[in-house]
């Protein structure tokens, strides 16, 4: 709609479209030196070893699955309120696909329910090689519990925190890879910092490093080749099987500059979310709870409503008045291709009662005061 509210948007500066006229003028616009850069910001931002930049977030959760070894027949977990992606990456290796439902405060994987669904796979020898956590809203699960489980259980973590760049758990940035094996970042327009598409991977294993970057880019490399009379400065190897997930320079040069602000937009968003908790404290509306241990980087704020009836009529009457909303999310497992492998409405009570009364309001670090006013007295006047 045009001059409408939107739920989320990117913010971009003068410094963002100089950062990639940079590039537009230089020798290089892909696989040149500013996909490197951008990953040692990502790297250093984070406090991990390692950063591995893909063209979208969907591509890193691939190449990490990949790189942890997840092969046909092998099971993975993960969330069932999340997007298609976050369970799709598994599909991609043949691997089992399998969810732990949400708890209901924060919406992220419930890990007493998790403890108790290990329990019952190990009996029936049927634990998952690796399980994705999937930080929603950009609050991060309870790492150190899931890590506690993993050493027991003997499965590898993956996070899935495309919402969650700029949130910290208990002091440790989401991305240091404190209590898992990889995690992953998302660039799309709406999320935290912005390269237009693109995604990312940090980790603090080099044999990780080394598989990603070999299956971004072909299943190619130019080192250590074999020994012969035609090998020169041309020769490369491809030694597996591999995709064309490469980010370009473009776009790197975009997230170079993007990342030098992440503090201030996650600061603006939890501004944001504080007058919203403010304001809707005395409504019928239930919202967000964050962890005592947690900080939010406030990628959206979620409300619930009384019911599937109310949320609906809310949501449509918003967008009458140039307030767009969203819904985040449809369960994975209702949909049409999860049925099709044998999940079922009911399966993940808490997942689809969430779905059926919840509503993501704008949030965004280029939200103008008098807009958000503007939502908050609309939801006001249409509650009384």
């Amino acid at each position: 709609m045009e001059n409408s509210i939107p739920y989320g948007k990117q913010l971009i500066d003068k410094d963002d479209i100089n950062s990639v006229i940079e590039v537009l003028k230089s020798d290089w616009i892909t696989q040149g030196p500013k996909v490197e850069e951008f990953e040692n910001s990502i790297s250093r931002y984070c406090n991990s070893k390692y950063a591995v930049a893909v063209n979208s977030a969907t591509s890193a959760l691939h190449i990490a699955c990949r790189a942890l070894e997840l092969k046909s027949g092998d099971i993975l977990w993960t969330s069932p309120n999340s997007f298609v992606a976050s369970a799709n990456c598994g599909l991609y290796c043949d691997s089992i696909i399998d969810f732990v439902d949400i708890d209901p405060l924060t919406y992220n994987m419930s890990i007493d329910k998790l403890e108790k669904k290990l329990i019952n796979a190990e009996s029936s020898n049927s634990l998952p090689k690796v399980i994705i956590p999937v930080h929603f809203a950009g609050q991060s699960c309870d790492m150190q519990r899931l890590h506690s489980l993993s050493k027991k259980y003997n499965f590898k973590i993956l996070e899935d925190a495309s919402h969650a760049l700029g949130a910290s758990y208990k002091d440790y940035k989401v991305g240091s890879c404190k209590y898992s094996d990889i995690t992953v970042f998302s660039f799309h327009p709406v999320k935290i910092i912005t390269t237009g598409e693109g995604g990312v991977a940090t980790t603090n294993s080099s044999i990780l490093q080394k598989r990603m970057t070999l299956f971004r880019s072909h299943g190619i490399t130019k080192e250590n080749i074999r020994s012969s009379s035609d090998v020169g400065a041309w020769s490369y190897e491809q030694i597996d099987l591999g995709y064309n997930y490469r980010l370009s320079d473009i776009n790197a040069a975009l997230g170079c500059s993007q990342i030098k602000k992440i503090d201030e937009f996650v600061k603006k968003r939890n501004s944001i979310a504080q007058k919203y908790n403010i304001e809707f404290n005395k409504l019928s509306i239930g919202l967000p709870t964050i962890e005592s241990f947690n900080y939010s980087s406030w990628h959206l704020y979620p409300i619930t409503l009384e019911s599937s009836h109310i949320r609906k009529y809310i949501y449509e009457e918003l967008r009458k008045r140039n307030i767009n909303t969203n819904i985040h999310y449809i369960p994975i497992h209702t949909q049409p291709y999860f049925r099709k492998l044998g999940f079922k409405v009911g399966d993940f009570p808490e997942s689809e009662k969430y779905y059926s009364k919840t509503l993501s309001l704008p949030i965004f670090p280029a939200l103008p005061n008098s807009h958000q006013s503007y939502v908050i007295d609309t939801i006001k006047d249409l509650l009384s």
